[in-house]
This record gives structure tokens, C-alpha cells and sequence, in this order.
């Protein structure tokens, strides 16, 4: 793996931040993952604008204004240009994997024990975007094979809620932000266990349980 060459074209418009990703205590129960914390987290670089505001809804649709540009060469995870999906928060010349891909980076740095943060970097332009990346961050570190749907993504979830909350300062994250977020994600989780038939408790997700995820 080779650092890739510095974008030429001048970047200008986002501010960067180093954020803290800690290990996360597993709430999944055992078999959810074949691998968990195959690769301790630990800080993720990101991309945000410099008009950040923390503002934008999660939803169950992939968010627009979000990529992970790769820094440095890596052939074996699709790419594409990473200024079409992050705009400003890339030039023309840089490469991100592929939004469809989340999945296949899962398995392939898992299957080739490459640290994610060796070739990816976060860019995120509203809050929507930075908690959907930091729920994808965590399944980078965390592999699976992905049959439990409903755990599988409520641990990413709340790898990613816990997350957001120790780096509050840094990213100017209000608490009524971090609380819509977090009803947002708990939403998505009731859904997903209703689909499988499964009962899901509340609890898991209740604040100060999140909170308490990484201290």
C-alpha cells in the first residue's frame, strides 16, 4: 500500500478534525459478530465544512454529502470520484469508495486486516452524513456475517451515537441534536426488529446507557 499523491487542485471551504472512536463495550449478544473489534478504533480524520452546522435528520436512506476518500492507494475496494458525492469536501482528482460498497470494504478489510484508518478518511457535510459515517466506521472495525440484521446495526448505531457524544465539543454538537439523532437511530432499530419478528427493548438504547458506552 502506497500514500497515494496530494489532490492538485487547491482545497478550500471544509475544516478538518481528528475525532475520537474508543473501543465500544459489545451489546450484541454472542454470535451477532464472527469478529468483533477485529481492529481496535481509535480516532477517525474527518472532512466537515467550514459552514458546519449540526443539523440534518437520519433516515433509512443512504445520506447525500457523504464519502470516505481514500488518502492513500488501495485497489482492492471499488472506488469512484469523490467530489460528485462530497462536492467542496474533495477535488476533482481524489477517489472515495463507492457509496454502494460499504459492505464489500467490511469483508475486504477485514479478509486483508488493513486498518481503515490507513486508507480512509470521513467527509460529511451535515450531521445526517457524519452519524451515518460513524455507524459505517464502526462496521469497519467490527465484522460480520451480517445474519442478525436487526443487532448487527443496532450495535453500529450506538458504536456511532456513543461517538458523536465524546466529541460533542469538537464538532458543536447541541444536546437537542445529539437526542434527535438518537430517537432517529432507536426508530430505525424498532423497525428493524419488527421486521424479524423480534421484541426490542428500549432500554439499549436509553441515553445514559450510550453515554456510558466510552467513558
Amino acid at each position: 500500500m502506497t500514500r497515494s499523491h496530494p489532490p492538485r487542485t487547491a482545497l478550500a471551504g471544509y475544516r478538518a478534525l481528528r475525532l475520537a472512536t474508543p473501543p465500544v463495550r459489545r451489546l450484541a449478544p454472542d454470535g451477532v459478530f464472527d469478529d468483533f473489534a477485529w481492529c481496535a478504533s481509535d480516532a477517525i480524520d474527518c472532512r466537515l465544512p467550514d459552514a458546519w452546522r449540526c443539523e440534518g435528520s437520519v433516515t433509512a436512506d443512504n445520506p447525500a454529502g457523504m464519502a470516505f476518500v481514500l488518502h492513500a492507494h488501495c485497489d482492492f475496494l471499488p472506488r469512484e470520484l469523490a467530489h460528485l458525492h462530497v462536492g467542496p469536501l474533495a477535488s476533482e482528482e481524489e477517489w472515495a469508495l463507492a457509496p454502494y460498497a460499504i459492505d464489500d470494504a467490511t469483508d475486504a478489510l477485514w479478509a486483508r486486516h488493513v486498518r481503515p484508518r490507513d486508507v480512509l478518511l470521513l467527509a460529511a457535510s451535515h450531521l445526517g452524513a457524519l452519524a451515518w459515517g460513524l455507524h459505517d466506521w464502526a462496521h469497519f472495525h467490527n465484522h460480520g456475517p451480517f445474519t442478525e440484521r436487526a443487532w448487527t446495526e443496532l450495535q453500529c448505531d450506538a458504536t456511532a451515537l456513543a461517538w458523536l457524544w465524546r466529541n460533542r465539543d469538537a464538532i458543536g454538537l447541541t444536546e437537542n441534536a445529539w437526542e434527535d439523532t438518537l430517537r432517529s437511530f432507536r426508530k430505525l432499530s424498532r423497525e428493524r426488529f419488527r421486521a424479524e419478528g423480534l421484541a426490542f427493548d428500549e432500554r439499549v438504547l436509553e441515553r445514559g446507557r450510550v453515554e456510558e458506552l466510552v467513558t
